[in-house]
């Protein structure tokens, strides 16, 4: 076979042929005296040169030690170095210990090749690490003219993240981002430099420092960051007039590479974030691996999310099932781009019609399945009920019945707050739907169990995009009520809950996301508006609109009188405790459901829901317009 190098990597190799015979010429001179060498060990010499310039480069192209960029070396290169050289000198050690065994020469030092293996280390490594000081160094000195050209950037956080985000700024000297200093509140770290860039102070002191150092942007580059610290560095920058970016949080950041092409402007879920729960990766792990995965509602935000996610963990297949064509395609380019290796299948299917997801479950022979799909726009399910109880209702029906005939191991429903003590059409569905999996897990004692949490920004239909779109038209910003309050989490955070949630699961558990604190909905406008460059009150006007007939202040996450336990995982609690409709009568309730939506009778649905469902106040509550949302 025909070994092709780049011409940088013809010179390595050179150099390493001349390093192996110099090493192994200049050990035995260690060893011996330097006459003594050539007169009575010169033939031992020869063979062992001879082998090593024939076995080393083998073993070093083998470990790609020809075929790497050594201008970026790391620790990671270093130990494939040390790996190779090892394996190389393991080789001939070897071969000269049978040589001499056997009286092909008769004179040989043996300590000569312990000499030779660390002169190879030094020689190998230091000719390849040189290539990096080398070019650090004509980095370094470009920068240092540049410098007056380049704006001035405050690193907030001095670990891992940290260093990277100044590596690249390093090795991108056409971002013209010159790094001045980190701020982090590790005392530990302070006065302290991380490639070559200092520790200037605590994160109270940044107001103070962007003076100072006369700083022109700040990047936030803490992954675990919880929402007041960011919110702290905005409010410090925005005062400024200092333009300021951050790295993802870290569910963000899940199955992904942190760089500087991740940094992005600050929106509103980093002010919401979250200090992260100890994250339980093995558990995730032992359901997902080498497992067929199928995700109903695959293109919508919760569901592609999900298949992000899950693709990280190589599972077997990754099956994607949904209605809308556009968005199950463009689920499906995504992981295609960012998975290629991985197995994945396209779906277009109804959850409504049973006998194709039948036959799709016949086909693909699902392990573990995420039931997402539903619909969820509450005043658009107001208007029409019948379609939200065969989506949400009889589509949960048909998956659960492939899932049991199929054997399915695994079963997730991802439910909502809206289904406690219902008000609206879609929560009461929901809450249908979560009975209907309750009572399978107990009929087919597998583990099938329910997901249950509050609103998560930024998916389709929330209370953010129609705020910002009432932003960019300049206002007013319209709250129904300045106490009204909701649950707030992250898509990235929620779905790795879920996943964590899942893993839980011995069978019929409702679980129940630590949503954190409710936050008010007047204090979300008021931070999107901030964040768009704008003033609360004085750019944009925000006015009340009064709260709706039947709609409530604040969510619940489980049902009153329920009790909830802790679980293994600090943000997942399990209520515990049965609902009374199960078996043939819940059996008989969905069918006149699904009977009264195929007769188009929506106001025997709304009776039958407000009857059966604990608490639920369906038929007081009145048909919203349709574009309002939970604000």
């Amino acid at each position: 076979m025909k070994i092709s190098l780049n011409i940088r990597n013809r010179y390595i190799l050179i150099g390493d042929l001349i390093l192996i015979i110099f090493s192994i010429i200049f050990a035995f001179a260690l060893r011996l005296e330097l006459v003594e060498t050539f007169v009575n060990y010169y033939q031992s010499m020869l063979w062992m040169v001879a082998i090593s310039i024939i076995v080393r480069p083998i073993i070093y192209y083998y470990f790609g030690l020809y075929r790497r960029m050594w201008v970026y070396a790391s620790v990671q290169d270093l130990k494939v170095i040390i790996f190779a050289v090892t394996l190389g000198s393991g080789i001939v050690s070897t071969a000269m210990l049978i040589l001499f065994n056997n009286h092909i020469f008769y004179a040989f030092p043996r300590s000569v090749l312990i000499i030779d293996w660390i002169q190879s280390l030094i020689l190998i490594g230091g000719i390849r690490f040189s290539l990096r000081l080398f070019a650090e160094s004509s980095i370094s000195n470009k920068g240092r003219n540049k410098q007056a050209l380049e704006k001035k950037v405050l690193i907030v956080g001095a670990g891992d993240a940290g260093a990277l985000v100044v590596k690249e700024l390093q090795r991108n000297p056409q971002l013209n981002l010159f790094p001045v200093g980190f701020m982090d509140d590790d005392k530990v770290k302070l006065h302290q430099q991380i490639h070559g860039i200092p520790v200037i102070g605590t994160l109270k002191d940044i107001d103070k420092m962007i003076t100072h150092k006369h700083i022109d942007e700040v990047i936030i580059s803490i992954p675990s960051a919880p929402g007041n610290v960011v919110r702290m560095v905005a409010d410090v920058c925005r005062k400024r007039h200092i333009p300021f970016r951050t790295m993802p949080g870290l569910f963000e950041l899940l199955g992904g590479q942190v760089s500087i092409s991740r940094l992005r402007e600050v929106d509103i879920s980093d002010l919401l974030r979250r200090q992260p729960a100890h994250i339980q990766d093995e558990l995730i792990g032992s359901i997902l691996t080498t497992k067929k995965i199928l995700i109903t509602g695959a293109g919508g935000s919760i569901g592609s999310e999900l298949c992000r996610q899950i693709a990280r963990w190589n599972p077997a297949e990754l099956i994607l099932l949904g209605h809308g064509e556009n968005s199950i395609f463009e689920t499906y380019l995504e992981l295609r781009e960012s998975f290629p290796t991985l197995k994945i299948e396209a779906i277009i299917a109804d959850i409504k019609d049973g006998n194709r997801i039948d036959q799709e479950f016949e086909q693909y022979k699902p392990q573990v399945v995420f039931h997402t799909a539903a619909h969820k726009h509450v005043p658009l399910m107001e208007k029409n009920v019948e379609e939200c109880v065969l989506n949400n209702i009889q589509g949960t029906q048909n998956i659960l019945r492939a899932c049991m005939k199929h054997e399915v191991d695994r079963m997730v429903l991802i439910s909502t707050d809206k289904a406690i003590r219902p008000v609206n059409v879609m929560g009461a569905t929901k809450r249908i739907a979560e009975m209907l999996v309750l009572d399978a897990a107990k009929k087919a004692k597998k583990p099938y169990s329910v997901v249950r949490f509050g609103n998560v920004l930024g998916s389709r239909g929330s209370v953010v995009p129609l705020f910002k779109r009432q932003i960019a038209h300049g206002g007013p910003v319209t709250v129904t009520h300045p106490e009204m309050k909701r649950f707030f989490m992250t898509i990235p955070e929620a779905v790795y809950l879920v996943l964590q949630a899942a893993s839980l699961g011995k069978g019929g558990e409702t679980y129940i996301l630590n949503m954190g604190e409710q936050v008010k909905v007047i204090d979300l406008a008021k931070d999107l508006i901030r964040l768009s460059g704008l003033e609360p009150g004085k750019d944009i006007e925000i006015i009340y609109t009064g709260v709706r007939r039947g709609e409530k202040l604040s969510e619940d996450l489980w049902n009153q009188g329920r009790k909830f336990s802790h679980t293994q995982h600090p943000d997942i609690f399990c209520e515990v405790g049965e609902d009374k409709l199960q078996g043939k009568e819940l059996s008989q309730i969905v069918s006149d459901l699904v009977h009264f939506a195929h007769d188009g009778n929506p106001i025997a649905i709304l009776d039958l829901l407000d009857k059966t469902i604990p608490d639920a106040n369906i038929r007081n509550s009145p048909i919203h317009e349709l574009l309002d949302v939970d604000r």
